[in-house]
């Protein structure tokens, strides 16, 4: 009889540690999954800064002074023909 007890002992242990074993491979999994997801999102971000950070170097320029006045203030030099397709 004792016998049968420490297998059945013995089973329900293994058992037990299988299916945790099983659980937590699936946990292991889904944070791997969220840290590549994470990984791509923070790779997107920096180079969202960088561009913004190229950016801000740049706001100075007489270019890009240039350029903001023309496209969103609709300024141009006082001799400068500026042509118009209404077509588009």
């Amino acid at each position: 009889m004792k016998k049968i007890y420490k297998k059945v002992i013995i089973f329900v242990i293994a058992g037990y540690t299988l299916f945790t074993l099983y659980n937590q491979q699936i946990t292991l999994n889904q944070y791997s999954k969220q840290s590549e997801e994470l990984n791509e999102k923070i790779a997107e971000e920096t180079k969202v800064n960088e561009d913004l950070n190229k950016q801000k170097d740049n706001v100075n320029s007489l270019e890009f002074i240039e350029q903001t006045a023309r496209e969103k203030l609709d300024m141009y030099y006082p001799n400068e023909r500026v042509y118009i397709d209404e077509g588009m």
